[in-house]
């Protein structure tokens, strides 16, 4: 009897906790819920309100999205959540955590612990970072030669556990590579394709499902999320973000024109039409407004757009050619350069050094040499292989795709290990990464301007 009581007070608890933790979240219990998420509904972050558009006109709840489709509680929406712009922030996690005193689904120990099976979850909370174990590809051009890992679980692995951030479920029409290292992204697949098969790797991988997915079911998913398209609405100091002729918010993002290669700055674009660093045009009719935080939105636009600094030493980038000669100094827009969107427009894994060791202290470090291949004899050492745990090539270590930089104030931390708590903190690697020579003013308006995507 006594334990049948405690039992039951723990599942009483469980059901308070999931409660209270939807509450807080500003979500909607979509496990238990019936109908629609609201449309366009805006939820707080630091810098003002995100709100989502669907081209579908309504968000339906009923979606195997959010359903509960493998054996540990969790759906895609657990960590792809609307209140964090479809993905998931540190700041969210860690409140899951207090208020579930860690019986959140996100909390479980195939992926979201420090170590398979263990239950500490130091990076999930603190980084918002899944574990993404892979093996080494049979034919690489490397192999691991040491780990030092602070957690003691990848001593002597047969897979390596790299520890990445949810991307974003939303703005796919603008994607050309699913996944930060392209895995679900094959030859000669569709899009769809891609996200359909994504679906059965999460279902099976993430949820702990005992079989895929249906077919029903993942055409289902990946509808859902071809129809979603979020971005920042309202800013704190700057108000509605599509006042006096400024065009953001999810609702213009969603007509924004899109094919893979547009305005391409190494000439893959498939109409040949010229590279134009002028990527954001969001806010340039706030340039002359009489609100200091509009113009400051605008100036931080401007130097996105147009400031010019040396672009060295990235793998990926600087051995790519533009107009026939070597790529060597540009803007931002170089690497973000589709419009109004600021991801990579075609596939392009580019290695900027967030991997490196120093710049990710609290992750595990891996040794690796080169065996064959044009880097032969090199030894490197990386937090995450990146790439080449798909490629197995020794030049791919350390490339990743770069993400659609829409919705940015939502769901911090950044960067693919969440080595930058903050956009200050963005702001500050790449100023000291390319010593771009911002003055204060001008970093804070680069904040102001990337918090209001």
């Amino acid at each position: 009897m006594r334990r049948r009581e405690e039992v039951l007070k723990k599942r009483i608890w469980m059901i308070i906790a999931a409660v209270a933790v939807g509450l807080q979240a500003g979500r909607i219990i979509v496990a238990q819920g019936v109908g629609d998420l609201p449309h366009l509904r805006g939820y707080p972050n630091v810098s003002g309100l995100v709100r989502t558009y669907s081209t579908a006109g309504h968000l339906d709840r009923q979606n195997p999205f959010f359903q509960s489709l493998g054996t540990n509680g969790r759906a895609c929406a657990t960590c792809h959540d609307p209140a964090n712009g479809w993905s998931v922030s540190a700041e969210a996690i860690e409140s899951r955590f207090r208020l579930s005193r860690g019986a959140d689904p996100i909390f479980r120990t195939n992926d979201g612990s420090d170590c398979p099976g263990q239950s500490t979850y130091t990076l999930l909370r603190s980084r918002g970072l899944i574990r993404v174990s892979l093996p080494i590809p049979e034919e690489a051009e490397f192999a691991l030669q040491s780990v030092a890992d602070p957690f003691g679980c990848n001593s002597q692995p047969s897979d390596i556990g790299m520890y990445r951030r949810p991307l974003p479920s939303a703005n796919l029409a603008f994607v050309t590579t699913l996944m930060w290292d392209g895995r679900e992204t094959l030859p000669g697949q569709t899009l769809e394709e891609g996200l359909a098969h994504q679906s059965v790797s999460a279902t099976l991988g993430h949820a702990e499902a005992l079989s895929a997915p249906t077919v029903a079911q993942q055409a289902a998913i990946v509808a859902f999320q071809r129809a979603l398209f979020v971005a920042q609405a309202e800013d704190h100091s700057a108000g509605r973000l599509n006042a006096g002729n400024a065009d953001d918010g999810p609702e213009s993002l969603a007509f924004q024109p899109f094919y893979p290669g547009i305005n391409d700055p190494v000439g893959l674009n498939p109409t040949g039409t010229p590279f134009s660093p002028i990527v954001f045009t969001l806010f340039r009719d706030w340039a002359s407004s009489p609100d200091l935080w509009k113009r400051l939105i605008a100036v931080g636009e401007r130097i996105f757009n147009t400031r010019q600094f040396v672009i060295a030493n990235v793998p990926g980038l600087n051995d790519r050619f533009l107009d026939g000669a070597p790529l060597a100094t540009g803007t931002c827009t170089i690497c973000h350069d589709t419009p109004n969107v600021g991801n990579h427009s075609v596939p392009a894994p580019l290695d900027i050094g967030v991997a490196d060791p120093q710049r990710a202290p609290f992750l595990p470090v891996y040794r690796f040499a080169c065996n064959s291949g044009p880097m032969a004899g090199t030894l490197i050492s990386t937090t995450d292989f990146g790439r080449a745990m798909i490629s197995g090539r020794c030049a791919d270590i350390g490339k990743f795709k770069g993400p659609v930089l829409r919705a940015l104030a939502s769901r911090a931390p950044y960067f693919h290990n969440g080595s930058a708590r903050t956009l200050s903190e963005v702001v500050q690697f790449y100023e000291s990464r390319f010593t771009i020579g911002l003055t204060p003013l001008e970093r804070v308006a680069l904040v102001a301007f990337l918090s209001a995507l």
